[in-house]
């Protein structure tokens, strides 16, 4: 990659040269992060940040690429939550440099294990890897919404939500269910 995409090869129409178009760590200009779900922190993370972040995180423990997002929105206590179409490309890429590796954990899912070349990286790269977990952990703190009993109870209602919806609900039961949501949304709101 080395500037290639910077020679211009007249008569050809640049041809070859579309994919530099596209950012590497799977960022496109400053959208940044899920559209609607980042929220405020929609900037989080700069240009190839995540990749450090994913790394670290597969350095602390092979995972899948579901895995990770957790993860990562657990580490940011919720405040931003990276979408699949942002952290794949990113684990394709950290493959294709050789810092991961992939192997088939059954059911179309992979799991990422960090190789000597990927703990070399991270190792070169120790501080800016810790400024991004620090400014997780900060996000985290900083935002009550996000506090672990929340998240919990937040997680129950939509289980059981799940559970109830899957099977068939009588009139009854559907306006049961609407009622304890209402009643649950003004309690919330007079708190």
């Amino acid at each position: 990659m080395f500037g290639r995409h910077h020679h211009h090869h007249h008569g050809r129409w640049g041809q070859g040269d579309e994919h530099y178009g596209r950012h590497p760590f799977g960022f496109h200009g400053h959208h940044h992060g899920p559209r609607g779900r980042g929220g405020r922190m929609g900037r989080f993370f700069d240009h190839g940040d995540l990749r450090f972040v994913v790394l670290k995180l597969i350095a602390e423990k092979p995972s899948h690429g579901y895995e990770l997002i957790k993860a990562i929105e657990t580490a940011a206590g919720g405040a931003y939550t990276p979408s699949p179409g942002v952290v794949y490309p990113t684990l394709t890429l950290l493959e294709e440099l050789g810092y991961v590796t992939a192997s088939e954990a059954g059911g179309g899912k992979k799991l990422y294990t960090i190789t000597a070349e990927g703990e070399a990286f991270l190792a070169s790269n120790e501080q800016p890897v810790r400024s991004l977990f620090e400014r997780m952990a900060e996000a985290a703190s900083a935002s009550a919404a996000f506090s672990p009993q929340i998240l919990r109870a937040r997680e129950n209602i939509k289980t059981a939500l799940r559970l109830k919806l899957h099977g068939q609900l009588t009139a009854e039961q559907i306006a049961a269910v609407a009622k304890v949501l209402d009643d649950a949304a003004a309690a919330i709101e007079a708190v």
